[in-house]
């Protein structure tokens, strides 16, 4: 089996035997459909399924693929298509990035999935295999809360610094040594002409946790958004599915890591609006979540929850 993670910044991929033991590992970049475009997700899954096969004559029976971003059905075209043309011989399972971390951090049961990467989203399941989701639709029109959304917070909190239209911060000295530069002017070449990725934003996200670890009001208001607005997402999806407690929430991704601080934030605000919700840290790879259900597709068909028409509801 070939459990596959593919994110923004990231793709992992996971050869697992017959019980679930790992046997080996690979790692590239992003391949994200929306970002990075098709030609660039099919090299990277060539790349990344070879390596994990290596030299030898292992072919795994099936590949279970959580891409960010893949929910629609021409989406899952495409990546059939991909892993028709690199040579996979094996029934290939597509689903998104959020249902494979949700799998590997709370099993197939009942439970929300909020991830905090390059990206943004809150998914989960019911015991009716309904999912819902809040969020993930891309760093141009959401993704609060996100790595990506907490950089951008950064870099637009020293500019509007610059020209005095916002307080001073000590995200400023902390934003210029990032890219080297001596003033914030400095920052519009490295931003514009060097063509800077999302995940090349995100990366700035860490300098609002050390900012705010500093007592930098302007760090700290651009944390406890973060947390609202994640805690909003999470909230959203909980309602969608009628989720009573107890129901696990798994904190998933980069920003997570990057600005720690949030951890405590989205279960202090979930506490007092989803009490139900049992907040947890993912520690396992998404991609374990999806060699878990490469072997449950091998054994006699993964049980994929289907979406909950959310028409009714005012989001």
């Amino acid at each position: 089996m070939i459990g596959i993670d593919a994110g923004g910044t990231k793709t992992e991929a996971v050869l697992a035997d017959g019980h679930g033991e790992v046997i080996a590992r690979a790692r590239r970049g992003g391949a994200n459909l929306a970002a990075h475009g098709e030609l660039a997700v099919e090299k990277t899954l060539h790349e990344v399924i070879d390596e994990a096969l290596g030299e030898g004559h292992l072919r795994p029976d099936v590949i279970c693929l959580g891409i960010a971003g893949v929910d629609r059905a021409e989406d899952n075209a495409t990546i059939q298509g991909i892993m028709r043309r690199i040579g996979a011989r094996a029934r290939i399972l597509v689903t998104n990035d959020a249902l494979i971390a949700l799998v590997a951090g709370a099993g197939v049961g009942p439970g929300v999935v909020v991830i905090a990467g390059t990206g943004s989203i809150a998914y989960g399941r019911n015991d009716r295999g309904e999912a819902a989701r809040a969020g993930g639709w891309g760093y141009i029109l959401a993704d609060e809360g996100s790595g990506f959304w907490i950089g951008r917070q950064a870099l637009r909190a020293v500019v509007r610094a610059a020209d005095g239209r916002g307080p001073a911060t000590s995200l400023t000295p902390l934003v210029l040594d990032f890219f080297g530069v001596t003033r914030p002017e400095q920052l519009v070449r490295e931003v514009y002409r060097h063509y800077l990725k999302p995940s090349d934003i995100a990366r700035c996200a860490a300098l609002v946790q050390q900012a705010r670890d500093a007592g930098d009001e302007v760090a700290a208001n651009i944390a406890s958004v973060a947390a609202d607005e994640l805690a909003a997402a999470v909230r959203s999806v909980v309602r969608q599915l009628e989720l009573a407690g107890p129901f696990p929430v798994v904190m998933a991704g980069g920003a997570f890591l990057a600005v720690p601080w949030l951890q405590d934030a989205l279960r202090a605000r979930l506490a007092e609006t989803a009490p139900g919700g049992e907040v947890r840290l993912l520690t396992t790879d998404p991609a374990i979540g999806a060699v878990r259900l490469a072997l449950a597709e091998a054994r006699g068909g993964a049980s994929l929850p289907s979406y909950k028409t959310r028409d009714h509801l005012a989001l």
